[in-house]
């Protein structure tokens, strides 16, 4: 680990690699996060399943290469497929759990969780799954820096996605909509918003965001059928540092978790990649927790 650390510390061109190819890949982390921002502000639930969501995703990607399809068709595919079987889900599952206690909604998406697990490890198989995207990579500082060009595709795409997502929610009808109802249900029911159409809609939005995550993380990464948890913790964590209605925060938070993960994968070694997640989410959460009792004592 030592010599890790003064490597990159001593060699800059090797640093700068790994925060840049961290930076691309938390565009996949926010991209996800987006949905999870959705989901938790306006149905009100911690949605367990947001990673498996991102899996299948990937594998929509992979079949659709196998069939014979350019992968970059695999993007937009992927994004409409998911938009319908979050729609669907919503229709089976969420929409009996909105409005309940917010265990109750962990408890159900968790076992959707597991289900949609199991259904990826029968239908594909346990092998770890990518895509080439076939784009080539730019080479920076005479080779010592190499970006793929699909996460810089990424990248731009989480930023464009942003955008989009952020004059949507604003000028849209369907967008005001979903603030209305994220503000006070009750009211934009009276006002004769259709609630249950919003929330239907605003899940199939998050399945289509998680879609598109899963796509370039197929071609920028690798996917398998237990590899969701960590997009789920990745989510969670960026939505509570950025804030649920945050859309430039979830950008940044998403982009610094990639970056502080890379460097840590490099500096610890890959196998501690994934600890180092869950016990940043330790950490977040705990100095939440804090923040929020700061605020409690200095009301009272």
């Amino acid at each position: 680990m030592l010599d890790n650390l003064s490597l990159f510390v001593q060699y800059p061109p090797l640093a700068a690699d790994v925060i840049l190819n961290g930076l691309l890949i938390g565009s996949i982390f926010a991209l996800a996060a987006y949905g999870m921002a959705l989901v938790w502000g306006v149905l009100n639930i911690v949605n367990v399943v947001q990673g498996e969501l991102v899996v299948l995703g990937g594998y929509v990607t992979f079949l659709a290469v196998q069939a014979g399809l350019p992968p970059l068709a695999g993007l937009p595919l992927s994004a409409a497929v998911m938009f319908g079987l979050g729609w669907l889900i919503y229709r089976t599952v969420i929409f009996r759990v909105v409005d309940k206690d917010i265990f109750i909604s962990i408890l159900a998406t968790f076992g959707l969780s597991i289900l949609f697990q199991q259904l990826a490890n029968a239908l594909f198989g346990s092998d770890v799954r990518t895509v080439d995207a076939g784009l080539g990579s730019l080479y920076l500082l005479d080779g010592a820096v190499t970006l793929a060009y699909v996460k810089l595709l990424a990248f731009v795409l989480a930023l464009g996605a942003g955008g989009v997502l952020w004059l949507f929610l604003r000028h849209a009808r369907l967008g005001q909509a979903i603030r209305a109802t994220a503000q006070n249900p009750r009211a934009a029911r009276i006002l004769g918003i259709d609630t249950n159409r919003v929330y239907a809609m605003t899940y199939a939005l998050n399945g289509a965001l998680c879609g598109a995550a899963g796509s370039l993380a197929v071609m920028a990464w690798t996917i398998h059928p237990y590899v969701g948890l960590p997009y789920t913790v990745r989510s969670f964590m960026v939505v509570v540092v950025a804030g649920v209605g945050n859309v430039a925060g979830v950008v940044a938070a998403g982009l610094g978790l990639g970056a502080l993960e890379n460097v840590a994968g490099f500096v610890f070694g890959v196998e501690f990649q994934i600890a180092f997640v869950f016990a940043l989410m330790v950490v977040i959460l705990v100095w939440r927790n804090a923040m929020a009792a700061r605020k409690r004592g200095y009301l009272e």
